[in-house]
């Protein structure tokens, strides 16, 4: 138990100590674009937004059939993990809490809803605050917009 604990504290911590420089952004936003249709790469996009007085930090990680996405509310801690995926046999939308506790499901919602938006598996870490639903809908709303920039979400049936 000590020995996963402490993994598990390693790789809290390599999370946050992660930094892009504005370069590297650049470049995986031109890969991303080049390489959309590509799904053997990974893209990693990083990106900051201000809404009501709030910095919000974002960072996405495209893998093959799949999204890990970061939601930091003015930190760098890495919060709550959910991961989503489409169920059998009624293509329904399955979440489970991987780190966190099971009374607060801030960041549940989203990873449901990304999962549905994009058909990829989805692991969402979410650092917004309990209670904080109009945050929670923003931080949603500006992740949505980019995974639509980056040609992630699947098109919409005529």
């Amino acid at each position: 138990m000590a020995g996963e604990v402490s993994a598990l504290s390693q790789l809290v911590d390599s999370v946050e100590s992660m930094k892009v420089d504005e370069k590297s952004k650049q470049q995986n936003a031109a890969a991303a674009a080049d390489d959309a249709s590509d799904n053997s790469s990974v893209q990693i996009t990083c990106f900051s937004d201000i809404v009501n007085d709030v910095t919000l930090h974002f960072q996405i990680i495209r893998l093959r059939n799949q999204i890990y996405a970061w939601i930091g509310c003015d930190s760098a801690k890495l919060g709550r993990v959910y991961a989503a995926a489409t169920t059998r046999p009624h293509n329904t939308v399955s979440v489970t809490s991987i780190i966190g506790g099971v009374s607060d499901n801030t960041g549940s919602g989203i990873a449901r809803r990304i999962v549905l938006k994009t058909g990829l598996n989805v692991i969402l870490a979410c650092n917004i605050p309990k209670d904080s639903l109009m945050l929670e809908a923003n931080a949603e709303k500006k992740l949505v917009e980019k995974l639509i920039d980056l040609g992630y979400t699947r098109p919409k049936a005529s």
